[in-house]
């Protein structure tokens, strides 16, 4: 399976996705710390991938996902965005409230 692949695999197979440095309890960046902070503050399941221990995914997904930066939030197969985003989006409600709306879906299929 390439890359590519294994990225569109992931992507499909988890509605709330999030690509980081680290983990959500062991984050290796500020960036992913504070992402990973708003989404759990959620209060919802979601998985993530350990960038730093995937450098073909590190290196593949800002080409596939045309955005160059991580961390990177997916939520039901469309790229979210970065941290500037999720924090913005969690300081507004609208973040809690898209993955809500996710999880839900998830939990009817």
């Amino acid at each position: 399976m390439s890359v590519i692949d294994t990225i569109k695999e992931q992507i499909e197979k988890n509605d709330i996705l999030l690509y980081m440095k680290g983990t959500p309890r062991f984050p290796q960046c500020g960036f992913s710390s504070r992402s990973a902070e708003a989404i759990m503050a959620c209060g919802e399941r979601f998985a993530f991938v350990n960038i730093l221990e995937n450098p073909e995914i590190r290196a593949e997904l800002p080409k596939y996902a045309n955005w160059p930066t991580f961390p990177q939030l997916w939520i039901k197969g469309e790229l979210i965005g970065g941290c500037d985003i999720i924090c913005e989006m969690a300081a507004t409600g609208e973040l809690e409230k898209l993955i809500k709306e996710a999880s839900a879906e998830a939990d009817s299929e």
